[in-house]
């Protein structure tokens, strides 16, 4: 089911939103991995034919149509897909599918040489099993691409890690509070919450203590599936809150999200 937050979606909105995302210091990493992530393919395609699954505004599709890759951008929202045609399908390089919410069953198998995935799998009820579909679409020779999942370090709040959430984050947040103030569809999602404590009005589920992605049981998937791990990197993320001379002091003291890099082995 397409969450609420995302009917009509506005690309522009949601990129000023997610300033944990859309910021230069994550945006270089980002690209920086897709690079090395598509110079791991031994498929021999030429282009490299690539899958970003659950592609929203086109955050992973402009860094790999930059890269040179036939990017295949899937969503459940059509207005998202939409905005994706209307900037990228001058490059030759760029289609879009429209996902069912479940599976990949649209999808043959063994059709992608690279499948990309960020940011989405604490949306998804059985992330594992989407896990599987991006296993059995990417071709033998292709990479699985699993990006900005927190790691458990997110939820255990070692002392390094507190210590620097304290010191980067301000301790108001005047611009998020002023835009919850002004923003009247957040008074709904008010009352949700007080309904439901666990609701999350970008439909985010896997995102407690308690229900948690679980990096170990996407490795296993993954190897299970003829996948070698290549690549297994924590990071710490950059979010345009933090101060970012604190964020430089402590960018190699700690970390709080994974990219993972497997790729099929040949048969």
């Amino acid at each position: 089911m397409e969450p609420e937050y995302y009917k009509g979606a506005d690309a522009a909105v949601y990129e000023h939103v997610h300033g944990d995302i859309f910021n230069s210091i994550e945006q270089q990493r980002l690209h920086a991995m897709l690079r090395e992530a598509l110079a791991l393919v031994q498929t021999g395609a030429k282009p490299v034919k690539a899958l970003d699954f659950g592609c929203g505004s086109g955050n992973l599709t402009r860094h790999l149509i930059a890269l040179g890759a036939s990017t295949t951008s899937a969503d459940l929202s059509a207005d998202f897909l939409k905005d994706i045609r209307r900037k990228f399908s001058g490059s030759g390089l760029c289609e879009t599918l429209q996902l069912n919410g479940k599976d990949l069953s649209n999808v043959p198998d063994a059709q992608f040489d690279l499948a990309v995935t960020y940011s989405v799998l604490h949306h998804v009820p059985d992330y594992l099993a989407i896990v599987r579909e991006l296993c059995r679409v990417t071709k033998p020779g292709g990479v699985l691409y699993i990006d900005h999942e927190v790691t458990d370090t997110y939820y255990e709040r070692p002392p390094v890690y507190a210590e620097f959430l304290r010191k980067a984050r301000p301790r108001v947040n005047w611009r998020k509070g002023l835009s919850l103030v002004l923003d009247v569809r957040g008074y709904v999602h008010l009352l949700r919450r007080l309904r439901n404590p666990r609701y999350k009005r970008e439909g985010d589920i896997h995102v407690w203590p308690d229900d948690r992605i679980e990096w170990d049981r996407i490795e296993q998937v993954v190897v299970s599936k003829g996948f070698d791990v290549v690549v297994r990197r924590d990071y710490l993320l950059y979010k345009a809150i933090y101060d970012l001379q604190v964020y430089n002091e402590y960018k190699d003291r700690c970390a709080d999200e994974r990219v993972l890099i497997a790729r099929r082995r040949s048969q």
